[in-house]
């Protein structure tokens, strides 16, 4: 059974949108933080959607469950809660929605900042990434964002997965199509 709430963290250019938007796709999933204006398309696909939470973003890294419900306009399901800087606070995160779940995804640095700069860079509209201010700084932050990611891995004895179908279906009792595996994309899931 789904949480009301799955906290998705991974650094910019880590593919996680694309993560996203597959596990929503799954019955149970709320989507209705989706509209016109929470919505980045790059490369001809939709690279961004839903609310996202952050410093300098519509919506900031709170942990208070109305603040956060309030980006979806519908009540029930279960919310995809986004945001690069969860990674930052994983441990409160943890403690404060102690029913909900925490999914992490990893990408290497240099792959995932060179993705980044690929989809748009400082271009992307949607969500804002003034906050970085510039190339040195978002890659500092990718560095900074991956290592909090793996030490908070390590210290719950994660054990990390490629996303494909069966793990998905493993963790979240749906099957789905994946249209491409990245080999240097991890993923794990605390229940």
């Amino acid at each position: 059974m789904l949480p009301n709430r799955i906290f998705l963290t991974g650094v910019p250019g880590s593919r996680w949108s694309g993560i996203a938007q597959t596990l929503e796709s799954i019955p149970g999933f709320n989507t209705s933080d989706r509209t016109p204006a929470r919505t980045y398309t790059h490369h001809s696909y939709i690279g961004h959607q839903g609310a996202y939470f952050g410093p300098g973003m519509e919506l900031e890294c709170r942990l208070d469950a109305d603040y956060i419900d309030s980006a979806w306009t519908e009540p029930s399901g279960t919310r995809l809660v986004k945001s690069h800087d969860w990674a930052y606070m994983l441990p409160d995160v943890a403690q404060a929605f102690p029913a909900d779940w925490i999914m992490l995804v990893y990408r290497p640095d240099m792959a995932s900042y060179a993705w980044w700069h690929e989809a748009g860079g400082f271009q992307i509209r949607y969500p804002c990434y003034d906050a970085y201010k510039d190339s040195q700084g978002m890659l500092a932050a990718i560095t900074r964002q991956n290592q909090c990611i793996l030490e908070y891995a390590h210290s719950r004895n994660a054990t990390w997965h490629h996303f494909t179908p069966e793990w998905v279906e493993s963790t979240f009792g749906h099957k789905v199509e994946i249209k491409k595996t990245f080999p240097d994309i991890l993923v794990t899931v605390f229940k």
